[in-house]
């Protein structure tokens, strides 16, 4: 037993799983670049691992660095032994090395069934101009999705659609069965639109010009307004809650198919509370993207603006 506390502690984190991670930031919120590339790799290759963020506490930070007489973070670990820093990662990744060390089952995945729109293909075309490259498709744990050009890994799930290859790492690919992928021109706001039925539900963002609609067909939901009583008295948007103590005692005996619309002024108190209720069980949250600064500037100028 080492007779250095710190490196006791580092070596049961190492012990605390088969493949441990030594990173700035977390799995799903990397903190430095290199961190970020060994996390998207081994969310290609592994449903789970374990990951420690040194910038939590110094002394790990400093001490991983003497354990390991490696300089630099990120740094992994695998059955107990030290494999490297994010350049040996990637190497090993390319040659297909990393997959036998983590011991990844090197069979046949099979190909999703995915969707291309017309209009994703013609961008996508576009964007490649004449390059002879895949479209990469990374789908994370959290079914954050990212498309890239660049050429298909050793490894990689190749699907054609459209006269483009798509290609997935394996991770990926499993999380891809009957994904869509549309392009929506609407102006400003065009962009690639990816449905995914495999995802959990996730906080949906709603335009103002949105809300407004559903306010005037009158649909079922319930409109929270999580801004300070001092700010509702400025400016408020008619038919929202305030999200007081008797709101809150509601929402706990609502039947979790309710909508739940959540806005404050800018949008950003709200997403945590709609984070909040999506994590209690609501299947179908709102933030209403922008907030009230939103709505006044695009659909009511008679509310306030502050």
């Amino acid at each position: 037993m080492s007779a250095d506390p710190v490196h006791q502690r580092i070596s049961e984190m190492v012990a605390s799983d088969r493949v441990v991670l030594f990173m700035k930031g977390s799995r799903f919120q990397p903190q430095c670049g290199f961190s970020a590339t060994v996390v998207g790799i081994l969310d290609g290759l592994l449903p789970e691992y374990t990951t420690v963020n040194v910038l939590a506490d110094p002394a790990i930070r400093a001490g991983i660095k003497e354990f390991s007489s490696w300089p630099t973070i990120p740094q992994l670990y695998v059955g107990g032994e030290f494999i490297g820093g994010c350049d040996i990662v990637r190497e090993m990744e390319a040659s297909g090395e990393l997959r036998d060390v983590l011991g990844v089952d090197a069979g046949e995945v099979a190909p999703p069934e995915i969707t291309v729109t017309d209009a994703a293909v013609k961008m996508l075309r576009e964007a490649l101009d004449g390059e002879d490259a895949a479209i990469k498709v990374t789908i994370s744990p959290r079914y954050h999705h990212d498309l890239a050009i660049e050429d298909a890994a050793q490894g990689d799930v190749v699907v054609e659609r459209g006269g483009l290859r798509f290609a997935f790492d394996r991770m990926s690919a499993a999380r891809a069965e009957g994904m869509s992928i549309d392009f929506i021109d609407a102006g400003q706001g065009s962009g690639f639109k990816i449905d995914n039925p495999n995802a959990p539900p996730s906080v949906k963002q709603m335009a103002v010009a949105e809300l407004k609609a559903k306010l005037d067909a009158g649909d079922e939901l319930v409109l929270i307004d999580v801004r300070t009583p001092q700010e509702r008295e400025v400016a408020a948007i008619a038919g929202a809650r305030a999200f007081d103590d008797a709101l809150q005692a509601e929402l706990e005996t609502l039947d979790r198919k309710t909508p739940l619309v959540f806005h404050c002024h800018h949008g950003m108190r709200s997403q945590r509370a709609a984070e909040y209720y999506l994590s209690q069980g609501f299947v179908d949250v709102s933030n209403v993207r922008g907030g009230i600064d939103a709505w006044s500037a695009e659909i009511d100028p008679s509310v306030p603006r502050y």
